[in-house]
């Protein structure tokens, strides 16, 4: 049996996203544990359940002190005698937990670096050490869209860019489906539509402006918001804040949308994302509004798929024109072709066979390396 390992920052059931589209394919060919990180408890103890045949390992610590990583490491330990894991990769998605596995003895070191997290809200201040340390000691580093795999290519020999894709069938599922959720029923129309995490990144500014000037266009957020105030969003009759939604339930809510946004301001935290729901806006058959963030401009924006607006007055123009266009089926065909060979099984296949190659990269290294110091 093999094992994959895997260390995270964020909890299963937050956001169904990259790790869990990569990790559940992982688990049909490995056995995964997902690692949430570390949370407060009573007491020292770890709890483990299935879901989507990946084993989610929750653990809690009593307190935090000088032992505590110590402490974590003992868990881990545990997790590893009760289950008889011997042969292992470790996957790292945050470099935080280097420091309660450093004891660990990898087959390989996979770190799939989805974010630039030393630029998020609260990032701890030595995350940027532990990063460097990460880099040295990983086999293959995966990065989570282009502009973060130009940022980083040159701190690791065996880089690669990763872009986050998508699951046509699930989102394509929106261009059919008539009925919707209660919640969202009684909204008027146009929709304009925001799935994610309303965070930092989010533009709160934007949205305030565009839903003032335009108050007969209704604005659907959904989402958890998480490390802001909530009483900072913008509040008015055309702002419906509609909370979590599973990744089930997602295609029912853009079904009934006009337009799917992606408002993010451009901040730190921004600079390097790739955000994961464009070609799903884009699958579900949306036409979509973006911030002039990088892995959106290019490819989608240059592509003519995706509207970039970097102000009210562009976004309001870009909007109507939308909205005013009754043949859509030039663009949907585009989106299709674009689309064709974009898929989370065959980003998956990329990653598991540059994995798989890893063994003849350090072998090409060493040969390298040998002459090198021949000549």
């Amino acid at each position: 049996m093999k094992y994959l390992l895997c260390f995270s920052h964020l909890s299963w059931n937050f956001v169904y996203q990259r790790p869990q589209h990569l990790l559940t394919r992982f688990s049909k060919f490995y056995q995964v544990f997902y690692f949430e990180e570390p949370k407060i408890g009573d007491s020292d103890r770890y709890l483990v359940n299935i879901q989507d045949g990946v084993s989610i390992v929750e653990l809690f610590v009593s307190g935090h002190d000088d032992t505590t990583n110590e402490r974590i490491q003992d868990l881990i330990n545990q997790v590893l005698k009760e289950y008889d894991i011997e042969n292992y990769i470790n996957w790292y998605y945050t470099p935080m937990a280097l420091q309660f596995t450093d004891h660990l003895n990898p087959e390989k070191i996979i770190y799939d670096s989805m974010d630039e997290l030393s630029a998020f809200r609260f990032a701890p201040p030595h995350l940027l050490e532990l990063e460097d340390r990460l880099f040295k000691i990983a086999d293959v580093v995966f990065t989570g869209g282009n502009s973060l795999y130009e940022a980083k290519k040159n701190r690791h020999h065996n880089i690669h860019a990763m872009p986050s894709s998508i699951d046509k069938a699930h989102f394509g599922k929106a261009r059919k489906i008539q009925h919707e959720p209660e919640d969202q029923m009684q909204i008027g129309f146009p929709r304009l539509g925001f799935f994610g995490v309303v965070d930092e990144r989010f533009d709160i500014e934007l949205l305030r402006e565009v839903s003032a000037q335009r108050p007969d266009w209704q604005f659907v957020i959904i989402g958890p918001v998480v490390k802001i105030n909530p009483d900072d969003l913008p509040q008015a009759h055309n702002i419906h804040y509609l909370g979590p939604k599973t990744y089930t339930e997602l295609p029912q809510y853009i079904a009934q949308w006009d337009i799917a946004l992606i408002l993010f301001a451009l901040n730190e935290s921004t600079e390097f994302i790739s955000p994961t729901k464009t070609p799903e806006y884009l699958a579900a058959g949306k036409p979509v509004i973006s911030t002039p963030i990088k892995d959106v401009v290019q490819p989608y924006g240059n592509a003519g798929l995706v509207q970039i607006v970097d102000d009210a007055d562009s976004f309001i123009s870009a909007a109507t024109k939308i909205l005013d266009d009754t043949e859509k089926e030039h663009w949907l065909s585009m989106v299709d072709h674009f689309l064709e060979n974009d898929s989370w099984d065959h980003t998956f296949n990329r990653m598991n066979a540059l994995i798989n190659n890893v063994k003849k990269v350090q072998a090409q290294i060493i040969n390298t390396q040998k002459h090198i110091n021949h000549v």
